[in-house]
């Protein structure tokens, strides 16, 4: 057999964990996960209910990986995007970038 690298990682909103690991050929998704030692470090991480990814396509936890993939761990998606930008149009059209405000577009005048 023989091994290869691969990363698994976690973000946070504050920060990013990032593992890199040498594995053998045929370890799987959750595998790694354990290897990576993101379960120890993330106690409230359960890798049976979070969605996973290689390369950002999700996958199952039985995906066999492959030379230089990255594992990432998916956190669970806590607010609608459309309901945001709603409250971000009734806040007076803000944008959530640095508390811009958001113009129109200007339109040329007709000749």
């Amino acid at each position: 057999m023989s091994d290869f690298r691969v990363e698994v990682v976690y973000a946070l909103p504050q920060r990013q964990t990032l593992i890199a690991l040498t594995v053998d050929e045929g370890t799987t998704v959750a595998q790694a996960i354990r290897r990576s030692g993101l379960l120890e470090q993330h106690p409230d991480l359960d890798p049976k209910t979070a969605q996973v990814g290689v390369w950002g396509r999700a996958v199952e936890l039985d995906h066999r990986l492959r030379d230089r993939d990255r594992v990432e761990i998916h956190r669970p998606i806590t607010a609608d995007a459309k309901e945001v930008r709603r409250e971000r149009v009734q806040a007076g059209r803000t944008s959530a970038v640095a508390g811009k405000r958001t113009a129109a577009p200007r339109r040329r005048a007709k000749a």
